[in-house]
């Protein structure tokens, strides 16, 4: 391939109520907001570095989605933290009483909460040696 990906950008979703999201990202994961004016309402980004969520208001007259579903549907969206940044994300989700799951997958470990509108959010951090997993193409 003649290209590289260095970072996921963005993912976009679609949201319930703007202002109730947008306050949840800030202060539950700490993302900046950035809203340009040249966008109008929306989308309204919400930023770790150059990572982080664009959120749109929903069309609550479509039909709703079972949330449950395991069909097409973004399943779920992951920022990668240092193993620094996840034990003190731990430690501010058990300060504030925010419910989350941790998984172990072998050569990370993980976070698992849920947004204002069921979307789930992974903080993900390497518990191996970035070289025992980032070899040459093997992923």
């Amino acid at each position: 391939m003649s290209f590289k990906i260095d970072f996921l950008d963005h993912v976009a979703i679609r949201v319930k109520e703007m202002e109730v999201s947008i306050k949840w990202y800030e202060e539950v994961l700490g993302l900046k907001k950035y809203k340009l004016p040249e966008w109008g309402a929306f989308p309204v980004f919400m930023l770790s570095g150059k990572t982080g969520v664009a959120i749109f208001p929903a069309n609550t007259d479509h039909p709703e989605i079972d949330v449950a579903s395991k069909n097409v549907k973004i399943d779920h969206f992951a920022f990668n933290v240092s193993r620094e940044n996840y034990d003190l994300a731990k430690k501010h989700f058990d300060q504030h009483g925010i419910n989350y799951e941790i998984q172990d997958h072998h050569y990370f470990e993980s976070i698992y909460l849920k947004d204002p509108d069921d979307h789930t959010v992974e903080l993900t951090t390497i518990i191996v040696s970035e070289t025992e997993f980032y070899r040459d193409g093997i992923v």
